[in-house]
This record gives structure tokens, C-alpha cells and sequence, in this order.
């Protein structure tokens, strides 16, 4: 690197053991990866992982304490106005102009890219018809719906068509079916060759959006994969989900038997055997019990705990 600067290959960040302290704690802790370009990258992790405070470094808000950071080709501290004129950018907290409408919140936000016209203006219609707020350019902020206040959030981000679009827990405390649009939406994006960063740690939100997924826990990197193999490489194919307090002779025996793990009211026994799951489900006559595939949420609580950690 020379001036900030990286030559490209198709990779669009790529970080080198980053660190990041706040006095004795380790917010991020030797943190190293690589998001090629036109993937959907997701970082899963508790809260307080250290999945924000990551994003936030690539997104030159913050500065690291170690490690080195490429984005987008530059040092994203070193190089802050060159990296952030090449990104969009979703907090987890909306930040609007109360006091103006939709079209002028989105006006003056152009500006900081000093884009204005004609042109400017017809890409602002598209980005309220692309995602779903076409009719709405006169409409007060204070007015906008919680979902209608995160579409905003995004068709602001796409302003400057950014080389990286970095969502942070984009749809938390959405309703199903607002989360289910925006989902549909960043398909879209990436189809058409959209590189995302998305913070989440809803496991369903990952698994229908992600190409790649890092857990993190505790400012580490424990584990990276795709949705599907992260499961493949962590854990059996299926598993026996049941209430633990429903018969305690029958969790005792399937603890004992095919050493299944109880957690609070749950009990998980896992095996690459459906029909072993199966009979045993019917075997001890569990009525609150489930056979089914293993899930990404299975390795998560796997690799950072069931438990809290707070």
C-alpha cells in the first residue's frame, strides 16, 4: 500500500489482523477477512460481539488500534473521504431532518456528493420506486412508518452508487412482512452485482441474504463459512428438538442415550440419522417434540453459548 492506497483485485475489503480497544476490553481482537466483490457478507454475533464496532472501522467512522484495513481499494482512516464517497451506509439508528419531507431529506444528503440536476433527481424517483415510496416525496419524516423510515434509510444509501452498501442490523424491531420486503430488496441489489456488509443477528435474516457468514464473539472471528457450511462442518444433519420438563424420564434417557443436551426448558439431540431422531421421538412419546434439519441458529448457539453472557 502506498498513500492509503491499495491496487484492486475483485476484493472489496480486506482486513489484516484488526484491533480495536476501549480500555481493557477487546472490542475486536486480531480480526482478519476478505469480502470479494458482489457478495452478501454477513457478521453474526451477540450483542457485543463487536459486529458494529467492526463495521463502523471499515466504514471509516472509526479508527483502529492494529491490524490493517483495504476498502474499496484505500485505508478507509488514512483515506476517509475517498472510502466514504465510495459507500453507503445503514445505521442501526435512523438520522433524518425531522423537520423536512422525504424528497428534501434526500436533496441535501446528495449534496454531500454534489449531485444535482435533472439527473440527480430522476435517480431519486427511482430509488423511492425501487423501494416501494414512490408518492411519498412530500410526506414529513415525523409521519414515515418504522419500515418506511429503514426503505428510506436504504434508497439514501444507494445515492452515490456506492462499491459497498454496509447495512448494521437493518431490520431489527421491523415486522415480518416489512423484513420480508427489505429482504426481497437487497436480492435485488445483489443480483445486480450490489457488494454488501450486513451486521444482523437475526440467523433467518443470514441464511436467506448471505453468501458468507463470520461469527463473532467476544472481538473474535470463531468461524467462517457459508450458511451451509458452517452447518455441514459444525454439527449432524438433523435434530431432535423437545421439552425437557415434559417427561424428565425420557430426557434422562435420551441425554443418556444419544448424549442430547438440555438447556434450560429445551433439550437438542443431534445425529446425521433421521429415522433414529424419528424413533426415538416416538419411542419416549414426546408430544412437544421436533425432528428437523439443523439450522444456522444451532451452530451460532453452539459456538457462542446458550446461555447469556451480558
Amino acid at each position: 500500500m502506498q498513500n492509503g492506497k491499495a491496487s484492486g483485485n475483485g476484493t472489496i475489503v480486506e482486513l489484516k489482523n484488526v484491533v480495536k480497544n476501549y480500555g481493557e476490553l477487546k472490542a475486536v481482537d486480531g480480526i482478519s477477512l476478505t469480502i470479494p466483490s458482489g457478495i452478501c457478507y454477513a457478521l453474526l454475533g451477540p450483542n457485543g460481539a463487536g459486529k458494529s464496532t467492526l463495521s463502523k472501522m471499515i466504514g471509516a467512522m472509526l479508527a483502529a488500534d492494529g491490524g490493517s484495513l483495504n476498502v474499496v481499494g484505500f485505508d478507509p482512516w488514512k483515506c476517509q473521504s475517498e472510502v466514504k464517497t465510495r459507500l453507503g451506509v445503514v445505521l442501526q439508528d435512523d438520522a433524518f431532518d425531522e423537520d423536512l419531507d422525504v424528497w428534501s431529506n434526500l436533496e441535501i444528503y446528495g449534496m454531500f456528493f454534489w449531485l444535482r440536476g435533472d439527473a440527480f433527481k430522476e435517480k431519486m424517483r427511482g430509488l423511492l420506486r425501487f423501494m416501494e415510496l414512490d408518492g411519498r416525496e412530500n410526506k414529513p419524516i415525523q409521519e414515515l412508518s418504522g419500515g418506511m423510515r429503514r426503505r428510506l434509510m436504504i434508497a439514501r444509501a444507494l445515492l452515490n452508487d456506492p462499491q459497498l452498501l454496509i447495512l448494521d442490523e437493518p431490520t431489527t424491531g421491523l415486522d415480518p412482512q416489512v423484513r420480508h420486503a427489505i429482504w426481497s430488496t437487497l436480492r435485488k441489489l445483489k443480483a445486480a452485482g450490489m457488494t454488501i456488509l450486513l451486521t444482523t443477528h437475526y440467523m433467518e435474516e443470514a441464511a436467506q441474504l448471505a453468501d458468507r457468514v463470520g461469527i463473532m464473539n467476544k472481538g473474535r472471528l470463531i468461524a467462517e463459512d457459508t450458511p451451509e457450511g458452517l452447518i455441514e462442518t459444525n454439527l449432524p444433519k438433523f435434530v431432535l428438538e423437545f421439552d425437557a420438563q415434559e417427561i424428565p424420564s425420557a430426557t434422562a434417557a435420551l441425554v443418556k442415550d444419544l448424549k442430547a443436551e438440555q438447556h434450560g426448558d429445551r433439550g437438542f439431540a443431534f445425529s446425521p440419522d433421521e429415522p433414529l431422531l424419528l424413533s426415538a421421538l416416538r419411542d419416549h412419546r414426546l408430544r412437544d417434540g421436533t425432528v428437523r434439519r439443523a439450522s444456522l441458529e444451532d451452530v451460532f448457539l453452539k459456538l457462542t453459548g446458550r446461555s447469556l453472557d451480558e
